[in-house]
This record gives structure tokens, sequence and C-alpha cells, in this order.
């Protein structure tokens, strides 16, 4: 191999891991029985362990176990990296709960404010079956210094009306705290017949093109070879980050295939794929307006 060609494969490789990961994986009725699971918990640890911020839907512990038992196998006795958990309380409209939580690495980022989002506007109250649990999260060593993650764990049936209130939620943000970066994501069963073509236009996260969707709707976010639905998005908000977005980095990890699992054994995980993007380290070039190609596929197909 030739000196320049090595050199270049060298920097290719230093810029592609000087990057914040970022992802999104609603664990399917994540409670007591699934954290027992040993085996489910390696896959869970391991799909953890590949992202810098890990958002965590459909975590159904009343024990509150979830996030000790994590830190507990990812932390273990290294301290080279070091995980922090942050977890919203139960969330839900009856007896059936749930609450989201972000994974992150401390040396990366830190957690700058929190707040559940109040769902009480006049004529509209009570949209969200699951409040967005709002974080704003700072990161110095990324291009772009800090940036607001906005949860969303809709219920299918009324998934147009939540996503559609996400764009409410962004105002609301903007009025408690000076934020300009933000990244809606989780699932938003945002596909199939849960939001058929006809609806995008009643989606002001859609409609306005301020938001910036990394997922497009042709991707497929199930694990179940006999669905097709591009449930699970990530959708920017604001020049600065999107402009920080490392080039084709938004994908879905299909992990059955990375961890040669059965679809049995990888359902017993859960039935979505995590999505994911990559934001660039400050050292990295971010002079593109839109360095990125939304919604592009990296899993293979499974025939």
């Amino acid at each position: 191999m030739s000196q320049p060609l090595a050199a270049l494969l060298l920097l290719l490789a230093i810029n592609g891991a000087l990057a914040l990961k970022i992802c999104s994986f609603n664990i399917r009725s994540f409670g007591e029985s699934k954290r027992e699971n040993q085996k489910v918990m390696d896959v869970i640890v391991k799909i953890i362990k590949r992202c810098d911020i890990i958002l965590l839907m459909e975590i159904k512990d009343s024990t509150n176990k979830i996030c000790p038992t994590l830190m507990e196998r990812l932390n273990g006795n290294s301290r080279a990296t070091t995980y922090n958990c942050v977890i919203s309380s139960r969330l839900g409209r009856n007896t059936y709960k749930e609450q989201y939580a972000f994974i992150y690495k401390e040396k990366l980022v830190t957690v700058k404010k929190k707040y559940l989002y109040h769902d009480l506007q006049d004529g509209d109250t009570d949209v969200f079956s699951r409040e967005p649990f709002v974080v704003w999260f700072q990161s110095p060593q990324t291009a772009v210094k800090d940036f607001v993650i906005v949860p969303l764990h809709t219920t299918p049936e009324a998934s147009v009306k939540e996503i559609d209130e996400l764009a409410d939620v962004y105002k609301d943000v903007k009025g408690r705290w000076k934020a300009e970066n933000f990244i809606f994501m989780g699932d938003f069963n945002a596909g199939c017949s849960y939001v058929p073509k006809k609806a995008w236009s009643s989606i002001r996260l859609r409609t306005d093109r301020e938001f910036v969707w990394l997922i497009g709707d042709q991707e497929d976010t199930t694990v179940k070879t006999s669905t097709k639905c591009a449930y699970d998005r990530i959708v920017l908000r604001g020049r600065e980050i999107v402009s920080s977005v490392v080039p084709k980095s938004s994908s879905i990890f299909d992990f059955q295939k990375a961890y040669g699992l059965t679809e049995e054994e990888a359902l017993e995980v859960s039935d979505h794929f995590p999505v994911e993007f990559k934001l660039q380290f400050s050292k990295v070039s971010t002079s593109r307006k839109r360095p990125f190609s939304s919604g592009r596929r990296t899993r293979a197909r499974r025939s």
C-alpha cells in the first residue's frame, strides 16, 4: 500500500471515530422478566455500548431497577469509560406506565437541564400518552456544543396528533431555555397504517422545512420480516446541528444480523431496531450545509 493511500485511510478512520453517536431504541416491554434474562441483557448492553447517548423507551419496571442494573453492567470495575443514566417518572394515563431513559458516556456529555413537558395547553390538553421528557445536553467535544433531545413514544392510534404536537413542544422549550439545536427522536409509530401518506400534510414537524428528517418513510425499523414500517425516527432542528451531522451516518442498526441472532432470538430483545446518527467532533470540518443523505438505509435486507 502506498504511503499517501495509507495516510488517507488513517485520516478517514480517525475522522469516523471522532464523532458522537446518538441512538434511539424501543426495548419492547423492558421490565423485570427481561432484566433477569441474562442472554437478552447481554445483547442490550452490547447495543448500548455502541452509543455515546442512547434513548431507551418502553421501560415498564415498577421497581425502578433498570437504570441501576444497567449502570452495574456497563460500568463494572472499569474507570476508562463510565456511564450515567437519567430517567423520567412513570408516564401514562391509566395503570399502564412507561419511562424514558437516557444513558450517556460521562466523558463526552453532561446533562445541563431537564424537565417533563406539561401537556396542558388550553383547548388541546393531554395529547400525549407519555409526555416528552426533555433533556438539554452539553457536549464540549462536538462541533455543536449543546443540544436538546425530545423523546417520544406515541400511542399508535394517536401518532398523527402526537407527532404534530412536537411542534408545540419545540415552542415550549424555546420559551424556557436559550437552546438552538434540537433532536426529536423515538418510536413515533410513524409508518404503515398509523401514519398514512395523506396524513403527513397535517403534521407540522413535516410541513415546516426547518425540521430535518434523518430516517426516511421508506425505511424499515422493525425486526419481523413480515413487517416493513418506518416507526422509529430522528428529526433535527437548528442550522448548527444539521450542519454538524457526519455524512451518511443516519442509519438503522440491525442487531439481529450484527450478532448472528435468529428472528425469534432478536424478538426476545425487541421488535424494533435502534436508529442512530453521528455528530462531528470539533476537529472535523463542518462546512457543509447538509452533509447527510436523509433516510439512508444501511441494514441489509433479509431474504
